[in-house]
């Protein structure tokens, strides 16, 4: 396989929220709960105790951007409102994303750390 094949496999099966190790699995079951391992090639997913702790860093990436271009937006909609008025109506905007981030980061965590460390 080629290796711009190889990449479009693994940010097809970022997209779909699937197995870092067989692209076919669901990591998650539900909103926010996670399956221990693979349903399909029983990869754990944890690897480590409080191996997600790397995928804060993950979300802290994509929230930060979507946080400032809502402010922006915002902004644009409400011109010469104060930071505070601005910010106030910027996280309700913010919080039905927070879900997604969530789940995204663990995601793109997991492919990360399986692309680094597969045997892991």
């Amino acid at each position: 396989m080629s290796s711009s094949s190889e990449l479009l496999d693994t940010v097809a099966s970022v997209a779909r929220q699937r197995c870092p190790r067989c692209h076919r699995g669901r990591m998650f079951r539900g909103w926010v709960r996670m399956y221990a391992a693979c349903p399909v090639c029983r990869q754990p997913f944890e690897r480590e105790p409080g191996y997600f702790v790397g995928a804060m860093y993950v979300s802290y990436a994509l929230a930060v951007p979507i946080l400032v271009l809502l402010a922006l937006l915002v902004r644009w909609f409400l011109p010469g409102r104060s930071g505070l008025t601005v910010l106030g109506a910027t996280v309700p905007l913010f919080l039905p994303l927070a879900p997604l981030i969530f789940r995204y980061s663990r995601v793109i965590w997991a492919h990360l750390d399986w692309t680094i460390d597969p045997g892991g």
